[in-house]
């Protein structure tokens, strides 16, 4: 077995020269310390994303997305498609685990700093990624067709049509129309399977170029040690980071198995919205926010109010590489640590508010 492999390496390193990308790889360090452990969540991101990719086709090869068809063509997939029930299972609950994963990843960056010089893009195109890991959710969310997605659909879309100058048409632009119908679900159906596939894979391509080019970033501590250890990249890091895809598969396994997602009922525009309607877990802690804010403040609207905060945190958190001017000449910065625990604490204390009301 050993020769036929070996045959196998020499036909295509006459071809493609792996032993130079081999090589290559095996320049390439990783620095070891007591948070290496947050490095490893970036990889299962990415292996959570080639999930859903994969799933996401295996599905599209019996989904119709049209108003009459799409409900229909889940239960076909569901009920007559071999083990369909199980890819859809995967694929709903890896969407999930890919937004947890992505969000845990990004607060990682955040309290070691790895977002200053020179990896500013590099924050930028992951944040940019985690923005469209939220619009897949959203997008995505619809598509079944079912009573839940239908009127949460609507009440997201309402929400986007309360910003002030651009919500209207913003509302228009997204379901196609005045209301959600069969042209929301088109609409939708196209950002989740061909618009958001195709810039995510241009901002994830930069990403990995960048940390393969910059490699990966050392607290503001530590990295003017003169004792620092580092391990290989090929094969110490890359060994490991498969292991913990093995977990987390098996993760996945299990959720999907013992725990299959649920399609309910087809969606009636007629019918009244029922009760309990909310979002996906990852936009709960805005809606419960929403939810606080009085009618009015002062002259203005109190849900205009609220997204105009989220939306100003937003690009105050997006742009952090480029004010948080301590941190970037090297100082300790205490002040975005706290920063960081406030909205960690915040978005989980909301979220659970948000679950449980």
């Amino acid at each position: 077995m050993n020769a036929r492999w070996q045959r196998l390496y020499d036909w295509l390193d006459e071809r493609v020269d792996i032993g130079e990308l081999v090589r290559f790889m095996g320049k390439k360090y990783v620095p070891v310390h007591r948070h290496s452990v947050w490095y490893y969540f970036g990889g299962v991101t990415l292996f959570l994303f080639i999930i859903q990719v994969t799933t996401g086709i295996l599905l599209l090869l019996y989904y119709k997305g049209s108003e009459q068809l799409a409900f229909e063509s889940i239960q076909f997939i569901m009920s007559k498609v071999q083990f369909g029930w199980l890819v859809r299972s995967i694929h709903s609950w890896a969407a999930n685990l890919f937004i947890l994963s992505a969000v845990i990843h990004m607060f990682s960056v955040y309290f070691e700093r790895a977002y200053r010089k020179p990896r500013e893009i590099t924050w930028l195109t992951g944040m940019l990624m985690l923005f469209l890991g939220l619009g897949f959710g959203f997008s995505g969310y619809l598509l079944p067709w079912n009573e839940l997605a239908y009127f949460a659909t609507k009440v997201g879309t309402d929400i986007a049509g309360v910003v002030p100058v651009v919500g209207k048409p913003l509302m228009l632009f997204l379901r196609g129309g005045d209301d959600v119908t069969g042209a929301t679900l088109s609409r939708f159906f196209g950002f989740h399977v061909a618009v958001f596939p195709g810039l995510f894979t241009v901002l994830l391509v930069i990403h990995l170029l960048l940390v393969q080019r910059q490699g990966m970033s050392e607290p503001p501590g530590l990295e003017r040690g003169t004792d620092r250890k580092t391990m290989p990249f090929f094969p110490n890091f890359m060994l490991r980071d498969v292991s913990l895809w093995l977990i987390v598969l098996n993760v996945l396994a299990i959720l999907a198995v013992f725990f299959p997602w649920d399609l309910g009922r087809k969606a009636d525009p007629f019918a009244s919205a029922p009760a309990g309607i909310h979002p996906e877990w990852y936009f709960l802690f805005m809606f419960q926010s929403l939810k606080y804010i009085p009618s009015r403040v002062l002259v203005v609207d109190g849900e205009v109010l609220g997204i105009g905060l989220f939306g100003a945190a937003g690009l105050i958190w997006l742009l952090i590489p480029f004010w948080d001017r301590k941190t970037a000449r090297g100082q300790k910065n205490r002040t975005i640590s706290y920063i960081g625990i406030g909205v960690l604490l915040y978005v989980i204390l909301f979220t659970i508010l948000g679950w449980i009301s």
